[in-house]
């Protein structure tokens, strides 16, 4: 796509402005359909003989893994997220953060196990997650938020698994938000919950 903008900088079709605008949109772009709509008003012929042929290296990947066996696994900031994610932790700590994460339109699936070992998956207050484990001497947090309506187009958790002598915790942060400020945060809205059921009740 940079090779197309700057032959069409080349022919004069293109102002210094224009060309230096749409190479920033092309490295922004997360998708194909984001490459060819920095180029849409270009040749079409011109833009199926570049765009085409790219493989499909920017779509999400099917599988991918989390492994901390008597250590610890991260990911967070704005990491791509697999369709299927599977995660291990033995007697070692995983943690996943979702609030900035890539995430697919559709569901994407996380296969947990934790033997002797925890596992932290922290989700933004807007993505749909549907979460259920098994638990043996262990601990496996349940978490059920789907909306209602069409549901294909936006990104859909789906979290189960394991957790032997060990945990999987589900927590749900605001992007930026420290553990600290989730408390502080929870605390403070259930403090207002009451104060309104209180002044609804005495107002009945």
């Amino acid at each position: 796509m940079i090779a197309l903008l700057s032959e069409c900088f080349a022919r004069g079709e293109l102002t210094v402005e224009e060309f230096e605008d749409r190479v920033t949109s092309v490295h922004g772009a997360e998708t194909q359909q984001a490459l060819r709509d920095v180029a849409a008003d270009l040749s079409p012929a011109e833009l199926a003989e570049h765009v085409m042929p790219l493989p499909l290296a920017l779509e999400a990947p099917k599988e991918g893994s989390a492994v901390a066996i008597f250590g610890g696994s991260k990911r967070k900031g704005a990491w791509a997220v697999p369709r299927r994610l599977r995660v291990l932790a033995v007697f070692g700590g995983a943690e996943l953060d979702f609030r900035d994460a890539q995430l697919p339109a559709g569901i994407v699936e996380v296969d947990v196990t934790a033997v002797m070992g925890g596992v932290e998956i922290i989700v933004p207050p807007t993505l749909q997650v549907d979460v259920g484990g098994t638990a043996i001497l262990g601990g496996f947090e349940e978490l059920y938020r789907v909306p209602s309506g069409p549901q294909g187009e936006v990104p859909r958790l789906i979290i189960r698994g394991l957790a032997f002598m060990g945990g999987v915790q589900i927590e749900t942060r605001l992007r930026g938000e420290s553990p600290r400020e989730a408390h502080r945060r929870r605390r403070r809205e259930r403090r207002e919950g009451r104060r309104g059921h209180r002044h609804r009740g005495g107002a009945a």
